[in-house]
């Protein structure tokens, strides 16, 4: 049913951004770090990468598959379906990974600092506060987007079997 595919893609949305603002606080935690040893490096601001859950490689290699077979159904406008009831099994969003920015860590000199290097240089965070300030900020606002369509959707459902019962 599209309904319940409805609510698995705001689902697997709510849940990504979840992490997505876990991430950006934790960036925000550690932004005043210095590296912690003369050759180490200090906090490095991680930045989180969504994917669909449906790759899209995976349905180029199905509909070839069905074309070269002709065991697909042709849709009108020329799209193949193996199972219409289920071509939204997959969809939504998930964390593909969580990478470290290659932006540059921040220099500050202190020639008195033991863990300075030969140059008087000690390093903080590649952190940004303010980038990291906007980010959490859209990653609140497309939460929020995503409990008004769950939200919408269930209010739709709960309305169709209402109407069913009559």
């Amino acid at each position: 049913m599209a309904f319940i595919s409805s609510l698995d893609i705001s689902a697997s949305a709510l849940s990504a951004q979840r992490l997505r603002s876990d991430i950006i606080q934790q960036n925000i935690a550690n932004q005043n770090t210095y590296n912690t040893s003369p050759d180490g490096d200090p906090y490095c601001r991680q930045l989180v990468v969504f994917s669909e859950k449906k790759r899209f490689s995976d349905v180029l290699d199905q509909y070839t598959r069905m074309s070269e077979n002709n065991t697909g159904i042709k849709h009108y406008r020329g799209t193949y379906y193996l199972n219409r009831l289920n071509r939204f099994k997959n969809a939504g969003v998930t964390v593909a990974e969580v990478i470290d920015d290659d932006a540059p860590f921040v220099p500050v000199y202190d020639p008195d600092n033991p863990l300075a290097d030969e140059d008087g240089y000690i390093y903080r965070s590649n952190v940004n506060n303010a980038k990291e300030q906007m980010d959490l900020m859209a990653a609140q606002r497309s939460y929020e987007a995503n409990i008004s369509a769950y939200k919408a959707v269930k209010a739709m459902l709960t309305k169709a079997m209402t109407l069913n019962g009559r």
